[in-house]
């Protein structure tokens, strides 16, 4: 692999680090409240959280460009503190946020719901706080979903490419990701770089895709 090939690969695996650990203390919020309480328009918010899911990715991007454009209500007020967002690095972690996040929130939501009522009741008889509850609790007996949805969500941004090449374009140094670099070495006619590049994509999401199944299977397992 090139220098090119090597520094696209470490900036892929980067952002989607990166844009795991963002989502997460919101991932993890939204799945205990989904999983643990009732309000008014429950439905729409999972609706909401669910919806990068089944829309097309590309119409993703376009409403992250309507909103974080100079002319947008987030990008112009970002603007008055010099911090510009479309095509950007910026660009191509909110992209990747908003469509692994939903990969989060599920896996998540199904370990909570999986927590028995009884044991946190237990420990506020005792005299335990919410908070305490939560941490000690609830959160150690759901980690294994909340690790497997950060696997599944981390998987998920490595493949990132609709939202991306709307908000951030082809901009290589800065912008370019495994999938974008995939697509423009297509259109270029440069099978090779194509094909190391898929095969470096491949094993990277096999690795992700293999560590969350493992991690499910140890939850389900007796």
């Amino acid at each position: 692999m090139s220098a090119e090939e090597w520094q696209i690969t470490w900036f892929t695996m980067w952002v989607a680090a990166l844009s795991t650990l963002v989502i997460l203390p919101f991932g993890v919020a939204a799945a205990w409240l989904l999983a643990r309480r009732d309000w008014p328009g429950k439905s729409l918010v999972e609706t909401a959280v669910s919806l990068p899911l089944v829309l097309p990715p590309v119409a993703t991007g376009l409403i992250l460009l309507k909103l974080f454009s100079r002319r947008g209500p987030l990008g112009g007020l970002l603007e008055h503190f010099n911090t510009p967002i479309i095509f950007t690095w910026r660009a191509v972690l909110i992209a990747v946020c908003v469509m692994s996040f939903p990969l989060l929130v599920r896996p998540a939501r199904a370990a909570f719901e999986q927590v028995d009522p009884r044991l946190e009741q237990i420990a506020r008889t005792l005299g335990a706080g919410s908070g305490r509850v939560f941490f000690t609790i609830t959160l150690p007996l759901a980690i294994r979903g909340v690790i497997g949805g950060m696997v599944l969500a981390f998987a998920r941004a490595l493949g990132e490419f609709g939202a991306t090449v709307v908000v951030a374009g082809f901009i290589y140094g800065k912008t370019v990701t495994l999938s974008l670099a995939i697509y423009q070495s297509i259109n270029l006619g440069n099978d090779a770089q194509a094909y190391r590049l898929i095969a470096v994509s491949a094993c990277l999401a096999f690795a992700a895709v293999w560590t969350s199944e493992w991690l499910t299977r140890r939850r389900k397992s007796p």
